[in-house]
């Protein structure tokens, strides 16, 4: 199979690696030549890691670098039949990219999008042939994460949709099927992780290292939500629940905080700018946590029943079946349980009356219950 993948940043190249690893032929397109060879040098330093810690040996380095040609012309694509693009989040850039890739490449070639934010129907509706473009959605690093969202726009036939979701599973990644709304599975669901947090830290009730502490010892995350978002960048964070607030007419489910925002503004971006929610700076020691059990149940399950509220409500608006909600959740972010799973774990009355107290104490639509959640209630059902 012939493979063109546009942009050769972090996740153009993972993209191409894996790939490349699968056997295809690969043409990794980039309009700069200094990220072109950057991208190439990087592979190798990833490959001799991997021979290193013995999962590789020289000749399968050798095989995956064979299968990766490194282009700076679109039109070297032309013989492509799947192109995937992981540039810039940018509507009419890549509008603009996919218009003129048309004209090189053959008409079954499947056109395909890497973006987590952008409506797939808009992307598709620059192409003279939209029913072959679809999004395909990896997380970083793509190498290593298992889950691929992949997204068929209105536009999109089904033999696209077929043959793209035959193509991520022969790459031997979980193929989670998302219909084309603002944030897909993932990016959708997660919100809570962090705007909860940072609710709860704008309340008062606790400091970032105590929430970061109750998610990850009570409820087994790997990473705090204050921890992570320094890990993505607050800059990106940030803009990414603007974005779904904006997309969803402003829902208060999804309002950005001002606490994000001001950091933000202050360039306080987290592990890339040195400083963020914590400092990272040399010498610097983290603070600790009040690790005072009460107080962190009463934050791990005030983000736990948000988080399952909006796996409900995902399901319940048929963004995706419960089963790729749940893989989503657990092989795209690393959660330690699918959030519908965790709700018949921790029994759904549970999480209804929770949801209640809280709309009982703030009256407001952030939290309101999902009507899935209370019928299911009502007629004593699980998820699973």
């Amino acid at each position: 199979m012939n493979v063109g993948i546009i942009g050769s940043g972090t996740m153009g190249s993972g993209i191409a690696q894996v790939a490349a690893t699968a056997d295809s032929k690969v043409k990794l397109y980039d309009t700069n030549q200094a990220a072109l060879d950057k991208a190439k040098a990087s592979l190798e330093k990833i490959l001799n890691r991997l021979i290193e810690k013995g999962r590789i040996d020289d000749a399968e380095k050798q095989r995956i670098q064979a299968n990766i040609s490194y282009v700076d012309n679109l039109k070297a694509l032309s013989d492509s039949d799947i192109t995937i693009e992981a540039i810039v989040e940018n509507l009419d850039i890549k509008q603009k990219v996919f218009s003129e890739l048309e004209t090189y490449v053959s008409d079954d070639c499947i056109i395909a999008s890497n973006t987590s934010s952008l409506s797939i129907a808009s992307i598709a509706s620059a192409l003279q042939k939209p029913e072959r473009c679809i999004g395909i959605h990896f997380f970083n690093p793509a190498p290593l994460m298992r889950l691929v969202e992949v997204i068929p726009a209105i536009q999109t036939s089904k033999d696209c949709l077929d043959k793209s979701e035959k193509i991520i599973s022969d790459w031997k990644k979980v193929v989670a099927v998302a219909r084309d709304t603002p944030g897909f599975i993932v990016n959708r669901v997660a919100r809570p992780f962090y705007g909860e947090s940072l609710r709860i830290y704008e309340e008062g009730i606790a400091d970032f290292a105590t929430i970061d502490w109750s998610l990850k010892t009570l409820g087994g995350f790997r990473m705090g939500p204050f921890e992570l978002m320094d890990f993505i960048g607050n800059d990106v964070n940030y803009t990414v629940t603007e974005t779904v607030f904006t997309a969803f007419y402003f829902d208060p489910r999804y309002k950005p905080a001002f606490t994000q925002k001001r950091f933000a503004e202050a360039g306080y971006l987290g592990r890339k700018s040195g400083k963020g929610y914590y400092d990272y700076s040399k010498g610097s020691e983290k603070p600790q946590p009040n690790e005072d059990k009460l107080l962190g149940q009463q934050i791990f399950d005030r983000v736990l029943v948000m988080l399952i509220n909006e796996a409900a409500d995902a399901l319940f608006l048929n963004i995706a079946s419960a089963s790729d909600i749940d893989n989503a959740m657990t092989k795209g972010v690393n959660y330690p349980k699918g959030l519908l799973a965790w709700a018949d774990e921790k029994g759904i009355d549970w999480c209804v009356n929770r949801l209640d107290t809280l709309y009982e104490i703030y009256h407001e639509d952030r939290y309101r219950c999902s009507p899935l959640l209370r019928r299911m209630n009502k007629e004593q059902k699980t998820f699973f």
